[in-house]
């Protein structure tokens, strides 16, 4: 007959004894981490079931202890976040992918607050999810002042807009009174026009107020860029030639910054304030990069380069740089300024680029 051992039997009790007590150890800790955090924490099941929250959750909240658990969480949300918030978290659940959207979380006072909700899940070694943890960010003050941002950006477009229309109207009264000029009116006035348009894509923008250029090709926008500095005989001063290419607005707004920018100071100080001054543009494509060269001639002679860089220059230089992912090359020749932004090729239709790699 066998005998028990029971030194094998109370190491297995003492083992055991210790995990059970590290775990006591890691959930203290982690709840002492979780509840210092400025951020609300939760954490559910495999399966959606919300099983904690921190103490910053029913700070914000002030709900009694467990009362959010399961599917309570959603009724702390705004009554029309609520069906977009569980839409989102049920595809979460079904495909394991991150979770993260905005929605407007009511807090102790009864005062909605916009909130930046996130999660991942956490997965053991044959991939399957054992938990989610989350958490949910105010962001009301953020929100707000992004939206005071873009009431000041459309108020102020709002105005340079009416002042386009003021002095087109004044020009237009003008000629009326004066008929001899009506042709350098109209040719004025067309001018002005294509500046606002121009200005309608070089002022600040949200996603949501973002011009759309719907399938027009560079060359196209270019040519309606430029329409202001045609000639009176309808000679345009600025030839753009070379490589087209499809178009997109995520790009729109930033290669109108640059060419608005180049073709201000042109008018100001370069080809284009002189008369028989003229500017090419030549477009090209070569393999993976797409190169647009501005090179100006028949201004006035350069010495060198500017003493210091304008607003305008830095923002032409972001535009090209952080927005576009390319290069910008400024020469300062004594003919003309020449202006190279060397660009990806799929800088300029990141929709289609996504599509193909898709």
């Amino acid at each position: 007959m066998t005998q028990s051992d029971p030194t094998g039997a109370e190491t297995v009790e003492r083992k055991l004894a210790l995990t059970v007590q590290a775990l006591a150890e890691s959930e203290a800790k982690f709840r002492a981490i979780a509840d210092s955090m400025p951020q609300m924490v939760w954490s559910t099941r495999p399966d959606g079931f919300h099983d904690y929250y921190n103490a910053r959750w029913y700070e914000f909240t002030g709900v009694p202890q467990g009362s959010t658990d399961g599917e309570g969480w959603n009724g702390m949300f705004h009554p029309d976040d609520q069906e977009r918030a569980w839409a989102a978290w049920r595809q979460c659940l079904e495909t394991g992918e991150p979770y993260e959207i905005e929605y407007r979380l009511r807090r102790h006072d009864g005062v909605y607050r916009w909130t930046l909700g996130r999660a991942r899940p956490i997965r053991n070694e044959a991939g399957e999810i054992t938990r989610w943890f989350g958490t949910c960010t105010d962001i009301d003050d953020l929100k707000r002042s992004d939206q005071a941002k873009e009431l000041l950006s459309q108020e102020l477009s709002h105005r340079i807009k009416n002042i386009f229309a003021v002095v087109s109207a004044l020009i237009a009264l003008s000629a009326r009174q004066h008929p001899e000029a009506r042709e350098f009116a109209n040719a004025v006035r067309t001018r002005i026009n294509a500046l606002a348009r121009a200005h309608e894509f070089v002022r600040p923008h949200t996603e949501t107020s973002r011009p759309s250029v719907g399938s027009m090709t560079l060359h196209a926008f270019l040519a309606d860029l430029f329409k202001a500095y045609t000639e009176l005989t309808g000679e345009p001063r600025i030839l753009v030639f070379g490589d087209d290419a499809t178009f997109d607005d995520q790009a729109a707004t930033s290669v109108a910054l640059l060419f608005h920018e180049l073709a201000t100071n042109a008018a100001k100080y370069g080809a284009l304030s002189v008369e028989g001054g003229r500017v090419t543009l030549d477009t090209r494509r070569a393999g993976d990069r797409f190169t647009l060269t501005w090179t100006e001639t028949g201004g006035p002679r350069i010495s060198g380069p500017p003493e210091r860089t304008g607003f305008g220059s830095s923002l032409a230089t972001l535009s090209v740089e952080g927005q576009l992912g390319g290069r910008l090359e400024r020469t300062w020749r004594p003919d003309g300024l020449q202006v190279v932004a060397d660009l990806p090729a799929t800088a300029l239709s990141r929709r289609r680029a996504a599509q193909n790699v898709a």
